[in-house]
């Protein structure tokens, strides 16, 4: 399964990278897949949430390395159908302001749960970052090249952090990963008092 995750971070690392050529202004409607993409990258909240989830991941280890990642992006694809499709969801700002919180202090706390339990936490958070992403989709976006952008860069985010957590633990230095989650969770707390 961690060749299926580096397979999933590079495809994302590529579709990121091609997004330079895109990056100048008034071009933000040239192509839906892109401004999926973007999307993700361009909010801290969002970023931030989704490396956590990769963080969280990589400190469970075993199955959590693929179920907790993919739980979240199923659970936001459904969320941003919802929205595509005109459905309200409330709190969706606080929504995402707390699994930014939450995220990073489950990496802090190196918070061990069963594996569903874990899923289902990132399943729930991920339908507020889904709803935003289909809620800010540009009018003249195609909803599933959009959706698949969207669902590819935080892809990409989540395999960065089971990366770059996995790389902590290999290297005898698995505290930096808990310091990293509790940088997530005062930086979700600053967003939210801002």
């Amino acid at each position: 399964m961690q060749s299926v995750m580096k397979k999933v971070a590079l495809a994302g690392a590529l579709a990121i990278g091609s997004s330079a050529v895109l990056a100048h202004s008034g071009h933000e409607h040239t192509s839906s897949f892109m401004s999926g993409v973007m999307h993700p990258l361009g909010g801290l909240d969002h970023l931030l949430a989704m490396v956590a989830v990769g963080l969280w991941a990589a400190s469970l280890g075993g199955r959590a390395l693929y179920a907790v990642p993919v739980a979240f992006v199923a659970m936001m694809l459904l969320g941003g159908g919802a929205a595509m499709a005109g459905l309200s969801v409330p709190f969706v700002e606080q929504g995402i302001l707390l699994s930014v919180i939450v995220l990073g202090a489950l990496v802090l706390g190196a918070k061990r749960l069963p594996v569903v339990a874990c899923a289902a936490i990132a399943g729930g958070f991920a339908i507020f970052h889904g709803v935003a992403h289909g809620m800010e989709m540009p009018l003249s976006a195609s909803g599933a090249q959009y959706a698949l952008g969207f669902a590819l860069a935080t892809a990409a985010l989540h395999g960065a952090g089971v990366g770059f957590g996995q790389w902590m633990a290999r290297i005898g230095t698995p505290l930096v990963t808990r310091v990293g989650g509790s940088v997530i969770a005062l930086a979700g707390m600053v967003l939210a008092i801002a």
